[in-house]
């Protein structure tokens, strides 16, 4: 069975962080999406972007809210220059081939240190 199928809103990690009555910190919130720290750092800043609506991935994200989509990428834009980032990395993975582990579309962003190409 596909995995990105079978999690439910209810059984969604990030759908439960994004409710109201929620305690996980948040670095910065809006009305349609809301950013956490990584728990598993792989930079400095890796911070998650997260839309507060459920969408198994990103690809389903811009088909079906992609204001929440440009949201996202505000939001990278007023984290990175918190942060003082002079450059920074983006990631959606889609599927579990990919490194997905949460069905639930959410953008890292990474910054802090130098990157090497090709990445992974």
């Amino acid at each position: 069975m596909d995995e990105s199928r079978a999690m439910t809103k209810v059984d969604c990690l990030f759908c439960n962080f994004a409710a109201p009555d929620s305690s996980v910190p948040k670095v910065w919130e809006n009305d349609l999406v809301y950013a956490i720290n990584d728990i598993s750092p792989q930079a400095p800043v890796h911070i998650l972007l997260i839309p507060k609506k459920h969408y198994p991935n990103a690809t389903s994200l811009a088909a079906g809210q992609p204001e929440a989509l440009v949201a996202l990428f505000n939001a990278v834009d007023k984290l990175a220059n918190e942060k003082q980032l002079t450059g920074f990395r983006t990631v959606f993975n889609t599927g579990a081939d990919a490194g997905q582990s949460v069905f639930h579309a959410h953008l890292h962003l990474l910054g802090g240190r130098e990157f090497s190409w090709p990445p992974g």
